[in-house]
């Protein structure tokens, strides 16, 4: 076997692996985990409708920098974020691998982009630490915690429900 083979096989045991003690369903947080730059971040299966490559961005003007545009899924428009912009940090160009993840509420639907998709994990509730001291700004407005692994998990309904993530404005 080669090196990707063994990373692959390694990943594949860990994710397998059964859960520590017998939590309950309503114990554990079911989490995508994906990258931004070079942090990781998971965010809820809840508020995740699905993933999907990033093919063809339309660019819209007169729009906040973090909207990077729009995409065709299947028939329905849907507006992409671009998280790094939003939380302040280095954003980087988009890639063949970037991905986006849309998220759905019962009132908004938007994706945002995602440098790459690391998998489906479970991690137990009372695991999860409330903060790190390193995150700061606005990315520590919408942190639910950072788990055991420093994986920085997001707060999905509260990305879902923020007032500066809706553009609302009627052209004269």
């Amino acid at each position: 076997m080669n090196d990707s083979q063994d990373i692959l096989n390694k990943r594949a045991r860990e994710l397998a692996r059964p859960l520590p003690g017998k939590s309950h369903e309503r114990d554990v947080l079911e989490i995508v985990e994906f990258s931004l730059g070079a942090e990781s971040y998971g965010l809820e299966l809840d508020h995740i409708l699905e993933v999907y490559p990033l093919r063809e961005l339309t660019s819209l003007p007169g729009l906040p920098r973090f909207v990077q545009g729009i995409i065709n899924v299947r028939g329905q428009i849907v507006s992409v974020i671009d998280l790094k912009i939003f939380f302040e940090m280095t954003s980087e160009e988009v890639t063949a691998g970037t991905k986006v993840i849309i998220l759905q509420s019962k009132d908004m639907e938007f994706g945002i982009m995602a440098d790459a998709i690391i998998g489906v994990k479970a991690i137990v509730k009372k695991e999860i630490m409330p903060t790190l001291p390193t995150l700061t700004g606005i990315r520590a407005d919408f942190l639910k915690g950072v788990s055991r692994e420093r994986l920085v998990i997001l707060d999905g309904a509260k990305l879902l429900a923020d007032s500066h993530l809706i553009i609302n404005e009627e052209v004269v």
